[in-house]
């Protein structure tokens, strides 16, 4: 099935479902949905980055700081975030990620508004992302992070601007 095909619930701006819809036309329509966000952790705390890849239907090429993406018809945010961080990054057996926070996030007309639930995880099991969603990747130390996160320079990273919103709101969660 071709991605803009799948299903996903339809939600209104309290997160309740109001209806179901294939993802290109959530996309077209700007419909209220939900996503997962997961922050992927190594044994040695470094962070899991990835650029994703030239095919991605919103924010091609561009850099992410978590694994996820679309809550399906039906799923709950927990599967989602299992089931996303598994198949992104190649591996099988993560424990289940923990949730931190939700939040709706506004992409400002690039395809609508989508509830955000985020998550951490911490994977010791070598990764072999997935070649359709990851064209790159890396685990970076906080500091390697923070720099690249702050980074406006010539040849600086295009990071997913819902990445970088949850990101923030994870860091100023984590910060209380």
């Amino acid at each position: 099935m071709n991605a803009s095909e799948e299903m996903h619930d339809v939600v209104d701006e309290r997160d309740r479902v109001v209806g179901r819809a294939p993802r290109g036309e959530v996309y077209a329509r700007g419909l209220v949905h939900r996503c997962v966000f997961v922050r992927v952790r190594d044994a040695e705390g470094r962070f899991f980055v990835h650029r994703r890849t030239a095919g991605k239907l919103l924010f091609p090429s561009m850099y992410d700081p978590f694994v996820g993406g679309v809550v399906a018809a039906g799923e709950s945010y927990d599967d989602a975030a299992l089931r996303e961080a598994e198949e992104e990054l190649g591996v099988s057996g993560l424990p289940r990620p923990e949730f931190v926070l939700k939040f709706l996030y506004d992409s400002g007309g690039v395809a609508g508004k989508w509830w955000s639930a985020v998550y951490e995880v911490r994977c010791d099991l070598p990764v072999r992302p997935q070649a359709e969603e990851v064209a790159w990747h890396a685990f970076l130390t906080p500091d390697e992070l923070r720099e690249r996160l702050l980074d406006d320079g010539p040849g600086a990273w295009e990071w997913v601007p819902d990445g970088l919103a949850a990101h923030d709101r994870l860091v100023a969660h984590l910060d209380r």
